[in-house]
């Protein structure tokens, strides 16, 4: 759903990283402008997918540390590895919305919900056997050596990264066939969370990936999963990392534009990510059903720092800054300081709302501390705890709202932002 900004709609219309380390400043006040401003947003694009690639890199040396002695201590290990590498992935979300390259590549490392029965075994009590709407509901590849998918006979006896990517990824043009990316390295580390909207998280045990004590069956083939999808996300990362290097297609997409058409990429990345999508379709929407499965990291409990880093990515692109895992900071021309050659009252306006978001973000993480994730934040009854939600999706609609401002102080025209009928249409929600 795309929301068109039009004059009359403008109308009525807060971490892990805090290490000190150095700062690269590329641009000053007196020289910034809108193409400056869109050089520097891409430079920042490729900091981050470059640090997104190296904790995947880090998390795979985990991973195989805790294959070659699957201990619970090895398998803790490596969750603390995938929570880490989901630090910087999720401030390049907004560089999905408005960059088509990034858009058409998303899905092969962060879609989600998924159907996990596709993937391994699954406790049919709660998650039931059967679906009208995909056929490969309970497929379980782990444990089969072939699989009907569209009509004709896949061999999976061996899974490789090509298999996944060719052959299960979607499968049967399914999009809760979710075979590759973060959320189904996150299932194989964690399984099922099958506590609902109580605390606590997935409990698999470390003897799943045992070769010597196997539990649930099938480890030598749940190794070869985990091993095959680490290595696909890692090349996956590299695809795009390449990307945003000098030369690369999704930079050289940008720069190509007029320097009006890259401040509005920019724009429809903070606006669509603010609003439709991490406001919408990844917090109001589960708040309003009260279902844990419309968590984002369903399965580890880390929906929390999920949505903070997304909103942090936001304001990283308007300030012009991002730190990067290395504590080191990367700032340069921003649209914070364009905007404010022209209106420094919005500009500040901007980055007050921005401090709010962040602010509500850090009050989910703080809940998240005391045994309040996000799956227990939108319990039916846990009337606080919805309203902390509730102020997080609050911050986010009026932040698009300062968004829209700008876009229209800008001069720039026909930008369509992502909507979501949890906050444009709530009763087709109930439908």
């Amino acid at each position: 759903m795309k929301r068109l900004l039009t004059p009359v709609a403008v109308c009525v219309a807060g971490a892990l990283l805090t290490a000190c380390g150095t700062t690269n400043v590329k641009n000053d006040s007196a020289s910034v402008t809108a193409d400056s401003v869109v050089t520097h947003y891409a430079d920042i694009a490729e900091a981050i997918y470059g640090d997104s690639l190296t904790t995947a890199q880090d998390l795979r040396t985990t991973i195989n540390r805790f294959l070659d002695n699957p201990t619970e201590a090895n398998l803790k290990a490596a969750r603390i590895s995938w929570v880490a590498s989901r630090v910087p992935y999720q401030q390049s979300e907004v560089y999905r919305f408005g960059n088509a390259i990034v858009d058409d590549w998303e899905g092969k490392v962060n879609a989600w919900p998924l159907d996990e029965g596709l993937i391994d075994y699954v406790s049919t009590s709660s998650y039931g056997s059967e679906s009208d709407l995909n056929p490969l509901y309970t497929a379980n590849v782990i444990a089969s050596k072939s699989l009907v998918i569209g009509g004709e006979t896949v061999d999976t006896s061996k899974i490789t990264p090509k298999l996944i990517a060719d052959h299960l990824q979607e499968a049967d043009g399914v999009e809760a066939n979710v075979a590759s990316g973060y959320h189904a390295i996150e299932f194989l580390l964690w399984g099922q969370d099958l506590h609902g909207t109580n605390p606590g998280a997935g409990e698999r045990k470390a003897t799943d990936f045992d070769l010597n004590n196997c539990t649930n069956g099938n480890c030598d083939r749940r190794r070869e999963y985990l091993t095959a999808a680490t290595d696909l996300l890692i090349s996956d990362l590299e695809e795009m990392t390449d990307n945003w290097k000098q030369g690369g297609a999704a930079r050289q997409a940008l720069l190509d534009q007029s320097a009006d058409e890259g401040l509005s990429t920019i724009l429809t990345g903070m606006g669509s990510l603010a609003y439709g999508e991490l406001g919408g379709e990844r917090t109001k929407l589960g708040l309003m059903l009260h279902d844990p499965e419309e968590e984002h990291d369903c399965f580890s409990d880390n929906t929390h720092w999920s949505h903070y880093y997304d909103a942090k990515g936001i304001k990283n692109v308007y300030l012009g800054e991002y730190q990067r895992v290395d504590g080191s900071w990367l700032k340069g021309a921003s649209l914070s300081q364009l905007v404010a050659q022209q209106n420094a009252v919005l500009d500040s306006n901007m980055k007050q709302k921005l401090d709010m978001t962040e602010d509500a973000a850090q009050a989910m993480v703080d809940a998240a501390a005391q045994g309040q994730t996000f799956d227990v934040l939108i319990a039916m009854n846990n009337t606080q705890g919805n309203q902390l939600v509730q102020d997080f999706v609050d911050s986010l609609v009026v932040e698009t709202h300062v968004t829209e401002e700008i876009i229209q102080t800008l001069g720039l025209q026909d930008i369509a932002l992502e909507g979501s009928d949890s906050l444009d249409n709530p009763s087709a929600v109930f439908e």
